[in-house]
């Protein structure tokens, strides 16, 4: 299963261009700029027959950059299950959210 989260991270490395992607980081981990953040969220669950039929983990993801103008959330958008949450300000970072079923 890890394969998959694996794949989600490879992805996201591509769709920023940079390797400052991190997977639920903890407190003492310095972040360079612009980089992802995301962490598992939960778990979709569609169910037939009295069984699984078909489930995809959820992730928030975080794209936190300096420049107010970035294409990075744009193109993040484009991956399949994909949608955008919110946009904020913080410490003069803007941080866009979005959540991501893989």
């Amino acid at each position: 299963m890890t394969d998959q989260r694996l794949r989600l991270h490879e992805l996201l490395v591509a769709a920023l261009g940079t390797r400052n992607v991190y997977f639920q980081p903890p407190p003492n981990v310095k972040m360079k700029y612009p980089c992802i953040v995301y962490n598992r969220d939960d778990t979709f669950r569609l169910r037939a027959d009295n069984g699984l039929y078909h489930r995809k983990k959820r992730y928030h993801v975080t794209y936190i950059d300096p420049s107010p103008v970035s294409d990075v959330a744009d193109a993040l958008e484009y991956i399949p299950y994909c949608t955008f949450d919110s946009h904020m300000v913080i410490d003069n970072l803007n941080h866009t959210y979005l959540t991501i079923y893989f």
